[in-house]
């Protein structure tokens, strides 16, 4: 049987997109996986690696405007769907991390913890989060006053600082309320 891990990472930053990840582990799967917020990101970047070597990996993403149109529990949700599709081949079983699975046909489980629990699951956080990281890094070169390249888009005392300087940026989250606060403060 078929297994594939999902997880997502971003869904609670202020700023960027959510990513989503299906990961199908190859037969000896690999050592040392577990959550990726538990792991360095000097092992998450080896991790990562080997995963993308040996396995079978599917990246979902909801961008900021699908985000702040649908909310960011259903963005979610279509990352995930989306990550399971740009797999070569549907699993027969997909574990999720977390308490709710999309609304899709796919036989699946919901994992509460499962990142800590299943390999599969961890490996597609790692997927997740490196991804999500490298964008994030990316989007700070074109608005370096927010930390993304340290913060990742969350609301830290830095990047909450820069909005109140700076105002939002097209990567903002709208619909999340630090941001719309800072907007009407900004417009003032």
């Amino acid at each position: 049987m078929i297994v594939a891990g999902v997880d997502e990472a971003g869904r609670g930053p202020l700023a960027g997109p959510v990513v989503a990840a299906a990961v199908i582990l190859c037969d000896r799967g690999i050592a040392g996986l577990d959550d990726s917020k538990k792991l360095t990101a000097k092992r998450r970047a080896e991790l990562e690696e080997q995963i993308r070597a040996k396995c079978v990996v599917g990246v979902g993403i909801a961008d900021i405007d699908e985000i702040d149109r649908i909310n960011i529990l259903q963005a979610t949700m279509r990352a995930m769907a989306r990550a399971v599709e740009a797999l070569p081949d549907i699993p027969d079983h997909i574990l999720v991390d977390g308490n709710r699975l999309p609304d899709w046909s796919y036989p699946a489980e919901a994992v509460i913890g499962g990142d800590a629990l299943h390999p599969c699951i961890s490996a597609a956080s790692i997927i997740a989060k490196e991804y999500r990281d490298r964008m994030m890094a990316k989007a700070a070169c074109d608005h370096p006053h927010y930390g993304w390249e340290r913060n990742k888009g969350y609301g830290t005392a830095e990047h909450i600082a820069a909005l109140r300087e700076h105002g939002p940026t097209p990567l903002h989250r709208r619909s999340f309320a630090p941001v719309a606060q800072a907007e009407m403060d900004f417009a003032e």
